[in-house]
């Protein structure tokens, strides 16, 4: 509705697929070799349209949350008509996503390296969760809170340090005409901590101290380090 998509990867696509739907009769699909399970309700969707409309126009404007909407059509005793219309649109966007996952070598390699940043960037969380010994000590909510920001501060902290990095070394090596070291480049992801000492005491407070990292890249110009740091992972995860 607002041009995005949600790409998704199932783990049973099989299982999912059962659950397509079509807008003809699926006798019609006999010749098919990926069938339908039954006809869309149309009818009831173009019945519902001006309620759907008014729905999308207040998640739009940010009046009302996706879960609000949900909460407030299960409240009915009855079957509401308006949620069971929805739930039909999301069966024919999701049957039409499904149809391009299957097709579409480049939508599913797209789909998995998200999937594989995500999972990057959790386990990295965890990292830095495990130098308190993966608990938490604290005791109030606030607390918690506190705790969970900071734990975010310092991971994008260290995402943005490996993306500054990799980009002049991206630069130094476009200058050089390195076009081996420019495709390594392309597929490694600033989600790494390999390099980052986790143990020990943050201070989250301004330093006149800064880090050059303009000398630093420039030691990726000697061929011994660079072909090091990809031997130690010290340039991150190479992400496929």
């Amino acid at each position: 509705m607002f041009g995005d998509r949600f790409a998704p990867r199932y783990r049973n696509l099989r299982k999912k697929a059962e659950s397509l739907v079509g807008f003809r009769h699926p006798k019609h699909y006999a010749d098919s070799l990926i069938k339908p399970s039954r006809k869309v309700l149309e009818p009831l969707i173009c019945s519902e349209w001006p309620n759907i409309q008014r729905i999308m126009a207040s998640l739009a404007q940010k009046d009302v949350t996706q879960a609000t909407v949900v909460r407030k059509l299960s409240t009915y005793a009855r079957q509401n008509r308006t949620k069971k219309a929805l739930a039909e649109l999301d069966n024919i966007c999701r049957t039409l996503y499904i149809l391009d996952y299957i097709d579409d070598v480049v939508l599913r390699q797209s789909v998995q390296k998200a999937l594989n940043r995500g999972e990057a960037y959790h386990r990295f969380r965890r990292a830095i969760a495990y130098v308190n010994s993966g608990k938490f000590r604290v005791k109030t909510e606030s607390e918690q809170q506190i705790w969970n920001e900071c734990s975010r501060l310092i991971a994008n902290a260290v995402i943005y340090y490996n993306t500054a990095l990799l980009s002049r070394i991206y630069a130094q090596k476009q200058a050089a005409g390195d076009t081996a070291a420019i495709e390594i480049l392309k597929r490694i992801s600033p989600v790494a901590w390999q390099h980052i000492n986790l143990f020990g005491r943050f201070e989250f407070t301004q330093s006149a101290e800064v880090v050059d990292l303009d000398a630093l890249a420039e030691r990726y110009n000697d061929p011994d380090f660079w072909n090091r740091a990809l031997r130690e992972g010290v340039l991150g995860e190479q992400v496929y």
